[in-house]
């Protein structure tokens, strides 16, 4: 069939596939062309992917394809709700009438300078020390009262409580339900920390969700969110189930738990292990008292075995013979040193009496003394005494008085 190049007109119409082929040319012309809009529809057959694309504020809609060989070479996850940049050409459809767009990179709004913004936040905050170990504070070792901050009937609410109550029956919680991906995840999550927070009742927040890819958990990396989480004076555990992506809820968490399941497993024992524990404690205590015991009483029954508990009078016996003995030796030596001292004292009243003044003047002699002025001096040269002298005689009985006539 010829190319019609003439204009449409009443009398001479275009034929509907005419105006298809001119149509899939003009898109045809449009070639490659980089777009921005959110996916609307995601569904994956036979390896490739079919989706919806709608503009950020206008009312319109394009249906796009990605074909296995692009799809297998996409570095990220995609899913219903995503804003995206995509590299499409345009094709139409001649025998169906429908305009599609066939997708050839795709990748997340934003993304490099996200990265970007979070891995600055994670050094801001690293270098004020919420993420430090020694900061972190521990769990208590049952906690009585457990916050949960969750999505409302989410599969993370029925795994902690599941589990938790599981390992310890008696353990009880409060939950407070939040968003826990979109705009408003982040402000409510904080809200539940600052309303459990301030519960005295409670003594451990869990923070759960049940993983999600990297645009889904970003609230839980939001500024805010994490500095109510490190003001908190309650303990804070990290339940959202990602190891590709971390939050950085999870550094600044007092424990991060690999999912809400293990965060039941960390934040309360398991009653049977620690029965367990108690009946071995108990038994260990029991053996040990039993072989205490055993131990004494074998001493005890020694010691009563000795000659000193056995016949203790005998040590009575002895020692009263030792101390008459003794008393008997005493007195010897009392008595002998009394006589050896009056010895003594015999002998040295006999030299002193030799040596006395009185038995000199007794054999005749006298002592001759000035009288006056220099009374009480012995003359012991005539010359001390000149003619006229008054002077003082002592005799062997008494004293008389005397005058000096000079040297004879």
């Amino acid at each position: 069939m010829a190319e019609r190049t003439d204009p449409a007109t009443r009398d001479a119409p275009w034929p509907v596939g005419v105006m298809s082929d001119k149509i899939a040319e003009w898109v045809d012309r449009l070639g490659q062309v980089w777009v921005e809009g959110e996916i609307t529809q995601w569904q994956l057959r036979g390896g490739h992917v079919y989706g919806k694309l709608r503009d950020l504020e206008r009312d319109a809609t394009v249906s796009f394809t990605v074909w296995r060989s692009v799809a297998q070479r996409l570095s990220s996850e995609f899913a219903q709700g995503d804003r995206v940049i995509a590299l499409v050409k345009p094709n139409f459809w001649v025998k169906g009438g429908t305009l599609t767009v066939q997708v050839f990179d795709l990748s997340h709004v934003g993304l490099g300078e996200l990265l970007q913004r979070l891995e600055e936040l994670r050094r801001r905050l690293a270098g004020e020390g919420l993420f430090d170990a020694g900061r972190k504070r521990r769990l208590p070792f049952l906690p009585q009262r457990i916050g949960l901050v969750t999505g409302r009937d989410s599969d993370a609410e029925k795994d902690v409580i599941r589990n938790a109550t599981l390992r310890w029956p008696g353990v009880r919680f409060r939950v407070h339900y939040a968003a826990v991906q979109g705009d408003r995840a982040a402000s409510e999550v904080t809200a539940g920390i600052a309303a459990l927070d301030a519960d005295p009742e409670v003594d451990v927040i869990v923070i759960a969700r049940g993983g999600g890819d990297f645009q889904n958990l970003l609230p839980f990396s939001d500024e805010a969110l994490l500095r109510a989480a490190a003001a908190a004076a309650t303990p804070i555990v990290s339940a959202i189930g990602h190891e590709a992506d971390r939050p950085l809820l999870d550094e600044v968490a007092d424990l991060r738990a690999s999912t809400p399941t293990d965060a039941a497993k960390r934040i309360v024992p398991d009653v049977g292990e620690e029965l367990a524990a108690l009946d071995g404690a108990r038994s260990r205590m029991s053996g040990r008292i039993g072989q205490l015991l055993a131990h004494e009483t074998e001493r005890v029954g020694q010691l009563r075995a000795r000659p000193a508990m056995s016949r203790p009078e005998r040590i009575v016996d002895e020692r009263a013979e030792e101390l008459v003995r003794w008393i008997a030796r005493g007195t010897e030596l009392a008595e002998r040193a009394v006589a050896d001292r009056e010895r003594e004292l015999s002998h040295g009243r006999a030299r002193l009496g030799a040596l006395s003044p009185r038995a000199t003047l007794e054999r005749g002699y006298a002592i001759a003394q000035l009288h006056g002025a220099e009374a009480g001096a012995v003359l012991r040269d005539p010359a001390d005494a000149p003619a006229g002298s008054e002077l003082r005689i002592t005799l062997a009985g008494g004293r008389i008085g005397a005058a000096s006539t000079g040297p004879a």
